[in-house]
């Protein structure tokens, strides 16, 4: 009976975490820039000022409501009175409501760049995570194969020190040495799950959800600067546009306008000897406002300024793309060269001294600090590499976003 209920609680336990098992993501770099459009909540409350420019749109380039004017006078002596009633609308001189417009239109295309733009460094930002992510799991297989071979070691000085052939201070240099490994893998596993923090909400990824990621892109490509936009570079000159459309439309305002008046009118006056007597009159009546003291220049010089603004943040964007731009190519071209380097100079060198020297200790024509430090050498090169290929593509991907493409 003991036993049964022992299988029921486990079979109980194992169903229980089949149902509650943590969901898990396979994470490409390809599939990045899709999950950030389609997930990512920042990027969702962006999209919201496209329709804050549509809602202005619609509300601009509209006349002005007509207004109903209404009146009544009584002479309570004589029963003389009069009532009228007139409808109002004011109508603009310039061509102001299509300049309005036009300027609407132009700042829906500057919402939607603004975000692209978004979008733009969200992706970056999260291919830049995952990148770091796969550099921290290979130093972390780099340190496990380094673990397999310390682990080894130790086993075999071990074993020469019960036969009395190898001192007990070498068994605990090496054990230290293995300790050490340990050590830095535990630093590495924090660093992976900061990263990991930093890349789950960029993708709208829930913080129990385990990733896997695919491995590095495919290739790394330099792009044209003449074939790529940036994004926030359309926006900043839809804004330039319709800066200099400001100005049009403050002109325009100089001549107010102008406000016509449709009226009917009834009077009842005393007409002796008649008596009182009713009159209907009909009217038409325009105010026109005279342009003597406000000319409006003040806001014209205003909206000049801010053109010449945008027109030097548009000059001042361009260059800094061309800086950031080469500044990554220029990095990207350095840590491919020391990639090479690493790959058929160094560490060809630096493997094989360290293989002559452990074959040297094993046949007791060497001590083992010579070995730890070849190893501690070789261990340092293969990270150096790890590092050197995680910069260049990180270079890569701050080149592809300095010039717009790849998303």
């Amino acid at each position: 009976m003991k036993s049964t209920l022992t299988a029921s609680a486990l079979l109980c336990l194992i169903t229980s975490h089949s149902l509650h098992a943590a969901p898990s993501e396979i994470i490409s770099f390809e599939s990045i820039s899709p999950r950030v459009r389609k997930y990512n909540p920042e990027l969702a409350a962006a999209r919201f000022r496209i329709d804050e420019a549509l809602g202005l749109a619609k509300q601009s380039g509209r006349l002005s409501n007509p207004s109903l004017d209404t009146g009544i006078s009584l002479n309570p002596r004589t029963h003389e009175g009069s009532i009228e009633i007139g409808l109002t609308r004011k109508f603009p001189l310039t061509h102001r409501l299509g300049i309005e417009k036009e300027i609407s239109s132009t700042e829906i295309q500057a919402a939607e760049a603004e975000v692209e733009n978004v979008e733009r460094l969200l992706v970056a930002e999260a291919r830049q995570e995952f990148v770091k992510i796969l550099a921290i799991r290979d130093r972390k297989n780099l340190l496990k194969q380094q673990q397999d071979l310390a682990t080894e070691l130790a086993s075999f000085i071990a074993a020469k020190s019960k036969q009395g052939e190898s001192s007990t201070l070498d068994a605990a240099q090496a054990n230290i040495a293995s300790l050490k490994l340990t050590t830095q893998e535990r630093q590495l596993m924090t660093e992976e799950t900061a990263t990991l923090g930093k890349l789950r909400p960029l993708l709208g990824i829930a913080p129990e959800t385990s990733i896997t990621l695919s491995g590095y892109p495919s290739n790394l490509s330099v792009l044209n600067h003449a074939t790529v936009q940036r994004p926030d570079l359309s926006s900043a000159k839809f804004q330039l546009r319709a800066a200099e459309s400001g100005i049009t439309l403050e002109q325009a305002k100089r001549r107010e306008d102008v406000e016509l008046s449709l009226f009917a009118a009834g009077e009842r006056n005393e007409d002796a000897p008649q008596g009182l007597a009713n009159e209907s009159i009909f009217g038409f009546k325009a105010s026109i406002p005279l342009p003597f003291w406000n000319d409006n220049q003040g806001n014209i010089d205003a909206a000049t300024a801010r053109r010449n603004r945008k027109h030097q943040e548009v000059k001042a964007l361009t260059k800094h793309i061309e800086h950031e731009a080469q500044t990554a190519l220029t990095e990207m071209r350095q840590w491919a060269t020391l990639v090479k380097e690493l790959d058929e100079k160094l560490l060809p060198l630096a493997e094989q001294q360290t293989g002559l020297f452990e074959k040297a200790y094993r046949e007791g024509q060497a001590d083992l600090q010579t070995v730890l430090n070849s190893r501690d050498q070789t261990l340092a090169l293969l990270a150096t590499k790890i590092d050197a290929i995680r910069e260049l593509h990180l270079a890569n991907i701050r080149h592809q976003a300095a010039l717009g493409g790849g998303f």
